[in-house]
């Protein structure tokens, strides 16, 4: 199993929902914490700093669309969504908070384990050829510090926002269909709908874009998928 010892966080305020997975993934050698509200959830979160939260939408105190934006601007933990919510625009609101991945109710154990695995496996140790800062112009992207400015202003990107950025701007120009972004950027087989990839593209382009109807960075090659632009190119 991929980082078996990665910590996770289960929030959901269905105590039967809530302990089936602690156990599940307490046996899967996972370390476990977990919590039925959103003000439990986040003082547990400050303390374990987990790598995964699985997170309910409705919680009593909280909504949890909101949560994942909150533990996300504090650090870059992966947030899989995990609800009975089902629609496509209910999918489409979590993955603009900042979801990595999104699971409706009612879910298979098994599927929901290679969920989290295929989550945790993105979190690899950056090598030195990987690590190299990218300037084009007035946009600079460091993944070391993971930052990202424009004109000397910091631009705030979740977790995902950042990977899928660095992963064009380190290969502009080429044209990259969504199915082989998933691939890269999410490492693995992506079972749900390839506009995952579209929603955060759209989220990319209204923080870095000056007109984001006629983007100048992040175009989009029809009915193939995207590419990175260096300015200043045709």
């Amino acid at each position: 199993m991929v980082m078996a010892s990665a910590k996770i966080l289960v929030v959901d305020d269905d105590p039967a929902i809530r302990n089936l997975i602690h156990r599940f993934l307490s046996q899967k050698n996972y370390q476990i914490e977990s919590a039925g509200d959103g003000k439990a959830a986040l003082a547990i979160f400050e303390q374990f700093n987990p790598d995964l939260v699985i997170l309910d939408v409705n919680l009593p105190d909280a909504i949890g669309y909101n949560l994942c934006e909150e533990m996300q601007s504090r650090t870059d933990v992966f947030v899989l969504m995990l609800t009975s919510r089902s629609d496509a625009a209910d999918k489409d609101k979590g993955f603009k908070k900042g979801a990595d991945d999104y699971i409706t109710k009612p879910f298979d154990l098994q599927e929901l384990e290679n969920r989290v695995g295929a989550i945790l496996k993105r979190k690899r140790v950056v090598t030195t050829a990987s690590t190299q800062r990218l300037v084009f112009e007035n946009l600079a992207i460091d993944p070391v510090r993971r930052e990202v400015t424009l004109s000397d202003q910091p631009i705030i990107l979740t977790a995902l926002e950042f990977d899928l950025l660095y992963f064009l701007a380190s290969h502009p120009s080429r044209v990259w269909r969504r199915s082989e972004l998933i691939q890269e950027v999410w490492d693995y087989e992506y079972v749900g709908d390839q506009r995952v990839v579209d929603v955060h593209i759209g989220q990319i382009r209204k923080k870095i874009e000056v007109d984001v109807n006629q983007p100048s960075l992040i175009q989009t090659v029809r009915g193939v998928g995207y590419k990175f632009d260096i300015p200043g190119t045709t």
